[in-house]
């Protein structure tokens, strides 16, 4: 069996961060959501691993490289515009060739892997398995309506006006039969080739497609508040390990993790939270559920439910919560009168201040 892992799209909830990096690369508790998805699958017992990259291929394949550090062996596949996830597997098919595989969108995370998945396909007749779970926004995923008896009897992608609340999680696993419906459909109204429809294929020709329900905990990690929960869920998991430099004046509470090479200092930090490699922490608290990433510096500044990436500065900021820090970004205290914020911002950011 075979992986194919969908690391492309423009990540448009994520601007600008996504402008310039891949949305699957944005961390929790410092490590890339892409990382889980490729440790869930070696987990799974699958080593052949296809990644479909397009814009931020580059910085994808700096990040896993040849998959060794995984157990994986990772093969490239270049999409050169963002057509649907049938699209994908349409390119992949020379990667694929007839064998059974699992597709898995590199920003979703489950916490409970995909073992259970993977061993049930195995062991069934099924040409294609979908994952489902209720969700309170099913207008922003794909939406399955199920019969009485639990039939599938329609798929929709982001519809806007749901059939139900049944969103398809972005795991599949699929028989070769999955390489003649996505050659058979046309693209969508959204100019895609949608996956749904070569399920929906599927299904109306007596293939066997099998749904069941997440019974973990799972999430789509594109949009900020979806990656905080995440970054919060994986944290509460951590256990705590001081590896960095902790002064007498400061304060460690709970599961917190120091990095090696950081180093604390007159400070209060209450976990779950990490602060990672090399970063400083300087007359500051860091509060719960927060990730400070690599080389970062935190000084005379309240931090908590963030995730701050690398080489990042915060300085003199009273009170910063529920925020997504780039790289190589400066949040400071504007000096002097009058009173006022100063910021320079770029295109489909978002920024809240306090009169």
């Amino acid at each position: 069996m075979k992986a194919l892992v969908l690391a492309g799209g423009k990540g448009t909830r994520l601007r600008p961060l996504t402008h310039t990096s891949a949305k699957q690369l944005v961390p929790v508790a410092n490590k890339p959501v892409l990382f889980y998805g490729l440790e869930a699958i070696r987990a799974a017992g699958i080593t052949s691993v296809g990644i479909v990259v397009g814009d931020t291929g580059a910085e994808v394949r700096d990040a896993v490289g040849d998959g060794s550090s995984f157990g994986l062996d990772v093969t490239y596949i270049a999409q050169h515009a963002p057509l649907g996830l049938a699209h994908c597997v349409l390119i992949a098919r020379e990667f694929l060739t007839d064998a059974p595989f699992v597709m898995y969108l590199g920003d979703n995370f489950l916490v409970d892997g995909i073992a259970d998945l993977v061993d049930s396909f195995r062991k069934a007749d099924y040409d294609a398995q979908i994952l489902l779970t209720k969700v309170a926004e099913p207008q922003f995923y794909g939406v399955a309506e199920l019969g009485p008896n639990g039939e599938i009897l329609r798929l929709e992608e982001k519809p806007e006006h749901p059939r139900s609340d049944l969103a398809i999680v972005g795991v599949y696993t699929f028989s070769p039969a999955i390489h003649e419906a996505v050659r058979a459909i046309t693209p969508s109204a959204r100019g895609e080739l949608e996956i749904t429809d070569a399920i929906e294929w599927l299904i109306a020709r007596g293939h066997r497609v099998h749904s069941h329900f997440v019974s973990g905990y799972w999430k789509d990690t594109g949009r900020l508040q979806d990656i905080l929960e995440c970054n919060r869920i994986v944290l509460e998991m951590i256990n705590g390990a001081v590896c960095g430099a902790v002064d007498g004046r400061s304060e460690i509470a709970g599961n917190v993790v120091i990095e090696p090479g950081a180093s604390v200092e007159g400070s209060v930090i209450r976990g779950p939270a990490v602060t990672g490699a090399d970063a400083r922490v300087r007359n500051s608290y860091i509060g719960p559920y927060t990730s400070i990433g690599d080389s970062c510096l935190v000084q005379d500044s309240e931090v908590e439910y963030a995730i701050v990436l690398k080489d990042s500065t915060i300085k003199g900021v009273s009170r910063l919560t529920y925020s997504l820090i780039g790289r190589n970004v400066e949040v400071t205290r504007a000096e002097g009168i009058p009173n006022t914020h100063q910021l320079m911002v770029g295109d489909h950011s978002r920024v809240q201040v306090r009169a």
